[in-house]
């Protein structure tokens, strides 16, 4: 029965502590936009163009 009074306490330290991660991820903003991640994966970025410069240019 004596273990209870050392279990209560460990587990109100790691529910403050994740309230205060939670708390932490909502101030830096990391639930701001949740939208635009999900929507990136369906579109292709453009292409670069691919620059090399040991070929000569033309000249006319």
């Amino acid at each position: 029965m004596s273990i209870i009074y050392v279990l209560i306490p460990i587990a109100m330290l790691f529910v403050l502590i994740a309230v205060g991660i939670f708390f932490w991820a909502v101030k830096s903003e990391q639930f701001d936009d949740l939208d635009r991640q999900s929507m990136s994966i369906l579109f292709d970025d453009d292409p670069k163009p691919v620059i090399k410069d040991n070929e000569p240019k033309d000249e006319q």
